[in-house]
């Protein structure tokens, strides 16, 4: 059973899994990710960077976008399973508590600074409940 603690942590793993699922969907199944200027696309799809000829910009790109999801998802994963399974490891663990804050900590900033709106409330949100589960956690154990 899930005391208010490993809830509010679980909470947040579930917000940031859920972005994740959303952001490898807007990958692959949509054109949410393409540029507006469709021969910018036909570039990126063209060129390749200087680091390797064996890949273009777009397989950079949409790499990129995966990479980034698949951190999403291993946040989520990780800390919902902590939370959840091995909430006293968690609790008792000062170092994965200051972790996962610092992690969501850097997402929140990079989202405020480079991606959407939409991306920064999410991340706020999973931060906010990371944030009040960590505290409760870390009181609760004293």
């Amino acid at each position: 059973m899930l005391n208010y603690a490993s809830a509010l942590l679980t909470l947040s793993a579930i917000v940031m899994v859920f972005l994740g699922v959303v952001h490898v969907y807007y990958t692959v199944a949509t054109n949410k990710f393409e540029p507006r200027d469709t021969d910018l696309k036909g570039r990126l799809e063209a060129v390749s960077p200087v680091l390797s000829k064996h890949m273009t910009m777009w397989q950079a790109w949409v790499g990129f976008h995966l990479s980034h999801s698949l951190g999403l998802l291993f946040f989520g994963a990780v800390f919902g399973y902590l939370a959840i399974f091995r909430f006293s490891v968690l609790q008792h663990s000062t170092f994965l508590l200051v972790t996962g804050a610092l992690v969501l900590t850097m997402y929140a900033i990079l989202s405020k600074l480079y991606w959407f709106s939409g991306a920064f409330r999410g991340i706020a949100l999973a931060f906010a409940f990371y944030l009040a589960g960590g505290i409760a956690a870390f009181v609760a154990r004293h």
